[in-house]
């Protein structure tokens, strides 16, 4: 038994399934999960001393790659200051500055503490702003494991949220309502007949938490539209898409403004943060200022917004986001090509530095609905081959895959060999 093994083993009787979240247990893909004991750049480093080259990039949040030198440089700042205030500093002011001057249609920002907690105090200021307690998401959407969302579709084309974990009271999802992404009758519909009583409709306007569903513009325009007119607020879930896929998330790649948004992973560089934000009428509802109560010791912390801003500096200052775009070309290219020639059923999706290996026949599926249970099986023998080759893939048929400026060509030449020798074995 390898150093890796023996400290997962170890694990196993100290943290529930020897993890802190369920995707790194590699339950969907079998065999033991790799324990990292150090990362950088584009490489990490497992407990036994096996360097990999790594496309999870930590779930999306190290946009420059593992230890970028100026962001542990910040860190290390800060932290020689104190660790923690619980009293507002100058960085969150910062930090607050360069989000709003870069996402459109927002004039304020609350920081938290995880992309969870953003949600769901956007999710309470959307009810207190509107004073209506209905929420609309869409299946193959993940926002975070607060009750209210997390819930499932039932058989018909809106349901009643019906609880996807035990430990949820049914009466805290009743007023969720559950529909199909790409389905532009079905939400038109529901807030013509139900508008009145729905405070908010959510979406991550990338969906990337269940595959890579990327929805049409149309689709997107008419749930701004349609919410509009019912008087209800659209929210944007943008912790993964924002400042990811362009400086100013999914509403500048698209071109539509929600009336909030959420943030997370890069703003914080590697550390816990969150935020969530929107125009200024809305979010004086939020206390002090409002009834709307949200708190947090650990909001705004010095060591998370000194590694947010050295993040941002850096994509700023070396055009990160054209940087990564032209990465992600090449990734086409190469991986893309690898994928389309392949005797198995394989296709690349790709927006920006995010990207997805969809193993299944047809066209790209824009609904959770749409993929394929077999495209799972056929993904655990693609992960485990790109492991045995020293390349780090999302340990899930259903996650994506993230380009950093640390990867270069040379980089994603490998993942594409790797793949098309996996493939054809």
């Amino acid at each position: 038994m390898n150093q890796n093994d023996k400290i997962f083993a170890r694990a196993l009787k100290v943290l529930p399934g020897g993890v802190n979240s369920p995707v790194r247990a590699f339950r969907a893909v079998g065999g033991t999960p790799l324990v990292l004991k150090e990362a950088r750049g584009a490489q990490v480093v497992d407990a036994a001393g096996r360097n990999y080259l790594d496309f999870v990039g930590s779930w999306g949040p190290l946009i420059l790659g593992h230890a970028h030198p100026e962001v542990v440089a910040a860190i290390c700042e800060a932290a020689a200051k104190g660790t923690t205030y619980g009293a507002p500093c100058k960085d969150e002011v910062l930090l607050a500055e360069e989000v709003i001057s870069a996402y459109p249609g927002i004039d304020q920002i609350r920081c938290v503490s995880s992309g969870t907690e953003a949600v769901m105090s956007a999710i309470r200021l959307a009810r207190g702003a509107t004073g209506r307690d209905g929420i609309v998401k869409f299946s193959g959407c993940y926002h975070g494991h607060s009750d209210a969302l997390l819930v499932k579709a039932g058989s018909g084309l809106a349901t009643f949220g019906v609880p996807s974990s035990a430990g949820i009271p049914a009466d805290t999802t009743h007023p969720t309502r559950v529909l199909q992404l790409d389905d532009s009758a079905a939400i038109t519909d529901l807030l013509r007949r139900e508008g009145d009583d729905i405070a908010a409709v959510i979406i991550e306007p990338m969906p990337a938490n269940n595959g890579l569903l990327l929805q049409r513009k149309q689709f997107l325009q008419t749930l701004r539209d349609e919410t509009r007119k019912a008087g209800a607020l659209l929210i944007f879930d943008e912790v993964i898409s924002g400042f990811r896929i362009a400086r100013g998330g999914a509403a500048e790649r698209y071109g539509i403004t929600p009336d909030l948004v959420t943030f997370g992973k890069v703003i914080g560089g590697g550390l816990p943060v969150g935020a969530f934000g929107g125009r200024a009428d809305l979010m004086a509802h939020l206390a002090p200022l409002g009834a709307v109560y949200q708190a947090g010791t650990l909001s705004g912390n010095p060591l998370a917004m000194a590694s947010g801003l050295a993040t941002l500096k850096v994509l700023n200052r070396d055009h990160g986001w054209k940087q990564l775009e032209e990465l992600g070309a090449h990734l086409d290219a190469t991986l893309g090509k690898v994928l389309e020639s392949s005797p198995a059923p394989a296709r690349l999706i790709r927006e920006g530095s995010v990207f997805w290996m969809s193993l299944q026949p047809g066209a790209a599926p824009r609904s959770a609905e749409a993929i394929e249970a077999e495209a799972a099986q056929r993904y655990s023998k693609l992960f485990h081959s790109l492991l045995k080759n020293g390349i780090n893939i999302a340990p899930s048929a259903y996650e994506v895959g993230f380009l950093s400026l640390a990867h270069s060509r040379a980089d994603i030449e490998r993942l594409a060999a790797t793949v098309e020798q996996s493939l054809s074995a």
